[in-house]
């Protein structure tokens, strides 16, 4: 009984009990993962491995083996070595295991059912070896599988229909036969019943027995009548005891069985009737009717006289017992009685009769009325004549003959009634009357005429013939629409499927005739569709106004008479806008060139912009987002305008980015950028920055050779392309000998052309214009380039007085030639100039210094007198020695800028 406890009472995992008897008990949870531990065998056992006890090096270690690997084994591990049991990868289905109710014990491969006295007990049984020989035994393992809340409880049919009658009394209890089931034991097991609706007449009882099955009873907790509610549907809920728990299902079905609880009632008290005595055997002359609110046998009602009906009064009027009808037995005679009081009994099972009195009332006839003897042509059903709408006008109805039974009397006819109708003689013949239309019958009209033809003989006695004439439907209506032109509108970017309306036609006709299916024209796209019941349109995709704004198309409606008529209306969708375009620029970059100087608000460009949308969505702003103080746009027109004259020389170019936001709501915006380069116009001469001054000069050694570079000028202008491209010229020249001196038109270098001499020394004075290529008119500078040739500068305040005066020079109006050359060709020819010299100098150096230091003294006194004459402005007196301290404060020549 401890081993028992323990078995059902351990912890989570498991627990362990050791005896002597090798037998070890565990427990474990059924669903639990791979790799759960159950239990130590060494550690339980006492074996020397557990408990800090270890074996000697010569003793061998422990084994532990299964005795068999059978249906047991795939849900354990054992670990050979430690002898740890865990679960394995089989995951451990406890309903799957122990189906019967009783311990199932599952032994290596095989299983067998014992009996016991706990239901929830579900064992598994191991063999394990241990070994080596010195701890050999065999031990049975006991694992106890406990049960987990995991199926939710179930009904075995998805429908329990009951059956109570209406009669049954309060407490009445009706066993469900199909309670639930659930796989699960103990108070995992299906515990309570509800009801989901109980109608306030129904509860649920739970009764279990004595193997603790629990079974639901229903209760009737109310009075129940069929005829107010024959059926109550509700739902049972079948709840285990788990945490949390889990519920089953099913539809309860209680249906109220009739007994015999209602009697036959007659709606009238009392009929008064009226019979000619003339009247025909087999003359109707009432119906009575009970009404019994039961069902089947118990609602069966037979019709019977009343013991206080006088014999003559059955013999004279026949009674149907199932039907109520009653009808003229035998002929009214002289001797008849003129009123019959006829008590009708309304016999239902077990019930009171109910009474109703028909007094009949004969009216004696002295004589024979007229006959009417009808011969129906068409066709002709008790007393209805069926006609086609659109017959032919005369389609003849029936043949009418009158006569006087008595053969004494004249008789007439006449037809009375509305109707196209008409009742005329049928010659030759006497007493023959036809009945025909008069014209086309429509049904959509008037679908039922009743007529009477009435006879009657020269003492004034009348008969009537009432003939009804049921005009049958034929297909002669088109279904017509509400409207011929159904004009809609929908907002593009509409959901799929979306709703446009409900197409409307009627149809005329009757029955199948007058049903009306709904199609697309074969010009409607296949993204509309049309509901052919309903007449509901829809659209099955998004519409883009952008695309198509709108859409016609036909829609027919036809009937489904034989053959079918049809009619044609007209579909028009306008697709209203939306703003889901932006403003586009028709190019997201534009650039425009203007010259510069270009007059305030002049027209630069104009920003072309288009919006997609309609209307106000397609209404576009233009605005400048950076330069506004110096750029406008005309929202309007697109025309980019300056506020103020540009200058390039200031700026080059601008970059603007234009923003076009739509009326839309919420607004869309996009944005452009805009270049705009300033062209340049020729608006700036040349600046000379070197020399900077008129006033300087420099000083030109007397030993410089030809073609050695002496100085340059140096300008630049501020404009671009070929107005900035500037020419170089001497356009005057004064000094001993002007003409050794040239500039380069395209550099500005002045280079000496000529070898110097002792008479060349002086003063030179140089006009060079600095012009540039603009168009339509260039412009230029002048700049004074003073050359001093001299050995050394003795007396600078004697030049800068020369300096000083104004020169007279004339002005050469001589345009100076530019031919643009490729670079690499000028500096070959300027590298090769430079070579020529030095070995001209070099090869004529020895006679050169030698004559020349012979005639120089000579020609310097010589020429001295004459150049002073000449020209006594640049005479410079020079001493034969060189002042040192003069030297010093000499000029530095100025290299290129």
């Amino acid at each position: 009984h401890l081993l028992l406890f323990l078995l059902f009472v351990g912890p989570f995992n498991c627990f362990a009990s050791y005896s002597r008897a090798t037998e070890l008990f565990y427990s474990l949870n059924e669903g639990l993962p791979a790799g759960v531990f159950i239990g130590s065998l060494a550690r339980d056992l006492r074996l020397p491995t557990a408990g800090g006890q270890h074996p000697t090096s010569l003793q061998p270690p422990l084994s532990f083996t299964l005795a068999s690997h059978g249906l047991g084994g795939q849900y354990v591990q054992l670990d050979n070595r430690s002898g740890e049991l865990h679960t394995s990868a089989v995951e451990i289905d406890r309903e799957a295991l122990c189906v019967e109710s009783s311990e199932a014990t599952i032994f290596g491969g095989s299983a067998a059912v014992s009996s016991s006295s706990s239901p929830e007990s579900c064992l598994l049984l191991l063999d394990v070896l241990v070994l080596p020989q010195e701890y050999f035994r065999l031990v049975k393992v006991k694992i106890a599988i406990r049960d987990i809340n995991d199926n939710a409880p179930r009904f075995p049919v998805p429908h329990i229909r009951l059956s109570v009658p209406e009669n049954a009394p309060v407490n009445t209890r009706l066993a469900i036969e199909h309670p639930a089931l659930d796989p699960d034991m103990g108070t995992n097991g299906v515990q309570t019943y509800r009801l989901r609706d109980n109608y306030g007449v129904f509860t649920l009882d739970v009764e279990e027995n004595e193997n603790g099955e629990r079974t639901p009873y229903l209760i009737v907790m109310g009075a129940l009548d069929r005829e107010t509610q024959d059926e109550y549907v509700t739902v049972i809920i079948a709840e285990d005891g788990g945490t949390p728990p889990l519920v089953g299902s099913a539809t309860l079905t209680v249906g109220i069985s009739d007994i015999n609880d209602n009697c036959p009632q007659f709606n009238d008290s009392q009929l008064n009737v009226t019979l000619y005595g003339n009247s025909s055997l087999g003359t109707h002359v009432a119906t009575v009717h009970a009404v019994d609110m039961d069902l089947g046998s118990n609602a069966q009602i037979t019709y019977s006289y009343s013991q206080k009906v006088s014999q003559p009064s059955r013999d004279l009027f026949h009674l149907n017992e199932s039907t109520g009808v009653i009808t003229l037995s035998t002929k009214v005679d002289g001797d008849t009685p003129r009123l019959h009081r006829l008590i009708i009994l309304g016999n239902g099972p077990g019930c009171i009769p109910a009474v109703i009195t028909v007094l009949v009332t004969i009216i004696k006839v002295m004589m024979r009325p007229p006959e009417v003897v009808p011969r129906f042509i068409a066709n002709e059903v008790e007393g209805v004549v069926y006609l086609k709408e659109l017959e032919p006008v005369n389609t003849p109805i029936a043949f009418f003959t009158i006569k006087d039974p008595d053969e004494k009397y004249k008789v007439s006819c006449y037809l009375d009634g509305d109707g196209p109708f008409r009742l005329s003689p049928y010659k030759p013949y006497n007493n023959e009357y036809l009945l025909e239309t008069t014209k086309p019958l429509d049904f959509e009209t008037q679908q039922l005429y009743e007529i009477s033809v009435v006879a009657w003989n020269s003492e004034g006695f009348h008969v009537k013939k009432v003939v009804k004439v049921q005009v049958l439907d034929d297909n002669d209506n088109s279904p017509v629409f509400s409207e011929q032109l159904i004009e809609l509108s929908i907002e593009e970017n509409n959901v799929p499927n979306a709703f446009l309306t409900k197409l409307h036609a009627t149809d005329a006709d009757s029955g199948e005739r007058g049903q009306v299916s709904y199609f697309l024209g074969p010009d409607a796209p296949s993204y509309f569709a049309l509901d052919k019941t309903t007449g509901v349109l829809t659209v099955s995709t998004q519409l883009d106004r952008e695309e198509k704004e709108k859409y016609r198309y036909t829609v027919k409606a036809q009937d489904s008479g034989f053959p079918p008529r049809e009619s044609i209306a007209t579909v028009t969708i306008t697709v209203l806008d939306k703003n889901d375009n932006s403003p586009r620029f028709i190019n997201k970059d534009f650039s425009f060139f203007v010259p510069e100087n270009f007059p305030g608000f002049g027209e630069i460009g104009v920003i072309s912009v288009t919006d997609a949308d309609a209307g106000q969505n397609g209404w576009v702003a233009l605005s400048v987002l950076n330069g506004s103080d110096i750029f406008v746009i005309d929202t309007g027109k697109g025309v980019l305008r300056a506020k103020v004259s540009l200058d390039r020389e200031q700026q080059s170019s601008y970059v603007l980015w234009i923003e076009a936001v739509d009326g839309g709501d919420p607004a869309l915006s996009s944005t452009a950028k805009i270049t705009i380069l300033l062209l340049d116009i020729n608006d700036n001469p040349p600046l000379v920055l070197f020399p900077q001054s008129n006033m300087s000069y420099l000083l030109v050694l007397p030993s410089t050779l030809p073609g050695s570079p002496i100085t340059e000028v140096y300008a630049v202008d501020k404009d671009t392309g070929m107005n900035a491209v500037i020419a170089y010229s001497i356009i005057g020249r004064r000094g001993p000998r002007p003409e050794s001196f040239r500039i380069d038109p395209k550099t500005g270098n002045i280079t000496l052309e000529e070898s110097l001499m002792q008479n060349d020394y002086g003063l030179y004075r140089l006009l060079v214009k600095v012009s540039d290529h603009g168009y339509p008119e260039p412009l230029h500078s002048t700049v004074m380039v003073n050359l001093f040739v001299n050995d050394t500068v003795s007396n600078e305040s004697y030049i800068e007085s020369l300096l000083r005066k104004e020169p007279d020079i004339s002005v050469e109006e001589k345009q100076p030639q530019i031919s643009i050359e490729p670079a690499h060709k000028k500096m070959e020819s300027a590298s090769c100039m430079p070579t020529l010299v030095a070995l001209s100098i070099i090869s004529l150096g020895s006679i050169v210094l030698v004559t020349g230091m012979g005639i120089y003294v000579c020609l310097r006194n010589g020429k001295k007198h004459h150049r002073a004459d000449e020209n006594l402005e640049v005479q410079i007196p020079l001493n034969g020695r060189i002042n040192l301290p003069m030297l010093e404060k000499k000029p530095m020549e100025i290299s290129n800028i």
